[in-house]
């Protein structure tokens, strides 16, 4: 399996699959393998994140990939080929390396950092320079800072260099050791956005480690969770991890607030919404009232002529002949459906009500939310399967 990354100067590349068979690593004088019969396979253009806690063999797994840790046991595929054929220095020119530490030269400027690979592939002068601006603008780097050194950029700019520096020979797969473990947690979102942003134009397949639960929920298509010893504990995407794990380690892992996490990854137009009842300013009630016995929310909205919610219907309303252009009860909170699924059940629990008005882009109404829809999908089997990627998903 295989995703095609779009055209760059370089053109389009495809981004094979890595596949690990019955992988085991184990170290001279070790009683116990640092990792066990792995047996798992990440698609195309997709992200894997290695999860564990110490010394679950997260990152052996990864190094074992550009043979960076040489394979006891078993094989690892990038595509149809066995890693094993290929020579360490060909596999690390191949793919992209990105480390905590970020690893700049220290005495190379930004510029350069970023073409070593190319240079050491032969590229001419030129195309050099034509994929360094490239990734320059790709990364979001001010063109400006390209002759300045590593200690002359912030963390977050020396991040951005390092996945320059990684994206350079415009490789299939990456590698990528806690890439955002060092930086300070307010950079540490942005850069992981920005990443996510990236990974949905260029579509790579990425295999990322981290400690860190949360991240590789939010940076995972695919999350392996690795137990102490080497052993895969579960294999899943990040919505059948937090709706079904596999066991109390897993669950345990995860954390309790699994319906919270579950409903971060969805915004709000990705559930089947409510219809109110619906009237006008001036309408009579009763065609309101007449509404209501077959309606799926028991209150009427009213909007205004271009469909804009202003307020539900109060008992009191519904006595009077005609609809009031002042409703007696707020729409508000009037949600987006582009607005997280999380925090749009916050909104509704700090409002202290069951309904809310949901709107598209102009205004207009889309349904209504209710708790009882959001208590019904983290209930159903779609909770386990209806996923976006993760370069796709709500940022936050």
């Amino acid at each position: 399996m295989s995703a095609e990354a779009p055209d760059s100067l370089d053109g389009p590349v495809e981004a094979p699959s890595v596949a690990f068979r019955r992988v085991t690593k184990r170290y001279p004088g070790a009683d116990e393998p640092a990792l066990a019969e792995l047996e798992l396979e990440v698609p195309g253009g997709e992200i894997c994140v290695f999860v564990g806690p110490s010394g679950s063999g997260k990152t052996t797994a990864m190094r074992m990939v550009n043979r960076m840790v040489e394979i006891t046991e078993g094989d690892i595929l990038v595509g149809s080929t066995s890693v094993r054929q290929r020579s360490p220095a060909q596999l690390r020119r191949e793919m992209g390396y990105v480390i905590q530490q970020i690893g700049l030269f220290p005495h190379r400027t930004v510029a350069d950092n970023i073409a070593t690979v190319p240079r050491l592939l032969g590229w001419d002068r030129k195309r050099v320079e034509a994929r360094v601006e490239e990734l320059l603008e790709l990364v979001r780097i001010d063109p400006a800072l390209r002759d300045r050194y590593p200690a002359q950029l912030s963390g977050g700019q020396q991040q951005r260099v390092g996945v320059a520096r990684a994206l350079a020979a415009n490789p299939g797969v990456m590698l990528m050791d806690e890439p955002f473990g060092a930086v300070d947690p307010s950079n540490r979102e942005r850069l992981q956005n920005e990443f996510l942003r990236l990974q949905a134009e260029v579509r790579k397949t990425i295999l990322f480690v981290t400690h860190d639960i949360d991240e590789a929920i939010k940076m995972g298509d695919r999350i392996a969770i690795l137990r102490e010893g080497g052993r895969l504990a579960q294999y899943a995407t990040p919505a059948e991890l937090l709706m079904a794990p596999a066991d109390d380690f897993v669950e345990d892992f995860v954390g309790a607030d699994r319906a919270l996490k579950r409903l971060a990854l969805m915004r709000v137009s990705d559930i089947d919404l409510w219809e109110a009842p619906l009237a006008h300013v001036g309408q009579a009630t009763s065609e309101a009232r007449a509404k209501l016995p077959e309606a799926e929310v028991p209150y009427v909205l009213v909007i205004d002529a271009e469909r804009r919610p202003l307020g539900w219907l109060s008992d009191d309303d519904l006595l009077a002949e005609t609809v009031p252009a002042k409703p007696g009860t707020s729409p508000d909170p009037v949600l987006e459906l582009d607005d997280v699924m999380r925090d749009a059940l916050s909104d509704l629990l700090q409002a202290e009500t069951r309904y809310a008005p949901v709107v598209d882009s102009e205004g207009l109404i889309a349904g209504v939310l209710s708790v009882e829809i959001i208590s019904e999908f983290l209930t159903s089997p779609e909770a386990l399967t209806e996923e976006r990627p993760a370069a796709e998903r709500p940022l936050g």
